[in-house]
């Protein structure tokens, strides 16, 4: 039986990952970590987790990523063949609240994950790192290629830290790694941080929402659903393992970025959003949204711009992300709709 443990399994992206496997292939094991902390929202956690209890393959363990003695624990008896870390304290902004929690998951969590790949052999490690990690780069579309050492933010700084940690072990110990740089995932069921599900809180709630830089905001918005069918084509493909002319071990370790290749700007993204959230019947069709709309500053750690270059991931895998912008938000004005409103909450 096949083994693979995914690590954040309540999380958005760790949820649909966990689902796809299970439907894909009755016959493989997932199991799933998670500490179910209330960063956000737990009863949407609780709800990712209550579709994937259905499936009979699917083994939950509720537990921190920084605590080395689970992690060890959880290698020694499952024996994964192929580990998702999509555990991370996510969120740009939060992390200047609370840097803590970043060191403790960004860090040392993908480092518990790092020793135990290494005293627990896998055939593939897949991680997620971010977008964030370009930081303020000028040059677009971004690129696996490009130089990331100007971070903005403690999160991206603990990304391209996985980064390298992530290489080092390769090198060393000439574990298979691939890390995964992400553009703004969006979708059903997603993360109440992110910018279209805050919006859609504040508008039903009556209040004001702000549009940072003014407007003059661009984004690589991704669906989930892409995201998902990016990860699950680079598991089954590890980097290579091969010696170099001096004998010694090439790390097998590969970038990617899964990005729309299609940044939106987010006037354009706010303008589609109130029309999905009025067709879905999350708003009234008479909802007043210019009386609800701020234009402010660009925040800290915030850039002005994200637009993933997948060039490699088309040449490696034949894959491209395409879901347009109005079909995911459509998707996730409907989620929202049965979920809250006809709740009644």
């Amino acid at each position: 039986m096949k083994r693979v443990l995914i690590t954040g399994v309540a999380g958005f992206i760790g949820a649909n990952l966990a689902k796809r496997l299970l439907r894909d292939d009755p016959e493989q094991l997932v199991v799933g970590l998670d500490n179910m902390n209330d960063y956000y929202d737990v009863r949407i956690k609780e709800a990712r987790l209550g579709e994937l209890g259905r499936f009979s393959n699917f083994a939950f363990v509720k537990g921190n990523l920084a605590d080395k003695d689970l992690v060890t624990g959880l290698f020694e008896q499952y024996r994964p063949q192929v580990v998702v870390n999509l555990a991370a304290q996510a969120g740009v902004r939060y992390s200047i609240i609370n840097p803590d929690a970043y060191v403790e998951a960004n860090i040392i969590g993908f480092y518990n994950i790092l020793e135990s790949c290494r005293h627990y052999p896998v055939e593939h490690l897949v991680y997620a790192s971010s977008s964030s990690v370009y930081g303020s780069n000028q040059k677009v579309p971004y690129s696996t290629d490009d130089k990331v050492d100007h971070p903005v933010s403690l999160y991206a700084a603990t990304k391209k830290s996985d980064e390298l940690m992530a290489h080092a072990y390769a090198k060393l110990y000439n574990i298979p790694c691939t890390g995964l740089r992400f553009f703004t995932v969006y979708g059903p069921a997603g993360r109440p941080d992110m910018a279209y599900f805050g919006f859609t809180d504040k508008l039903r709630a009556g209040k004001t929402i702000q549009i940072f830089n003014y407007g003059h905001c661009q984004r690589d918005f991704t669906y989930i659903d892409d995201i998902v069918e990016g990860v699950v084509r680079v598991m089954g493909k590890p980097p290579e393992k091969k010696n170099g002319p001096d004998g010694l071990p090439v790390p097998p370790y590969k970038l990617y970025n899964i990005g729309n290749n299609h940044p939106e700007n987010l006037l354009d993204f706010v303008t589609i959003l109130q029309e999905e959230l009025i067709r879905a019947g999350v708003l009234p069709a008479d909802y007043d949204f210019d009386a609800h709309k701020e234009l402010v500053p660009m925040q800290p750690g915030d850039v002005p711009v994200t637009y993933a270059d997948t060039t490699p991931l088309e040449r490696d895998f034949g894959f491209k992300p395409a879901t347009p912008l109005r079909t995911g938000l459509r998707r996730f004005a409907e989620w929202y709709k049965a979920f809250y409103c006809d709740k009644g909450e």
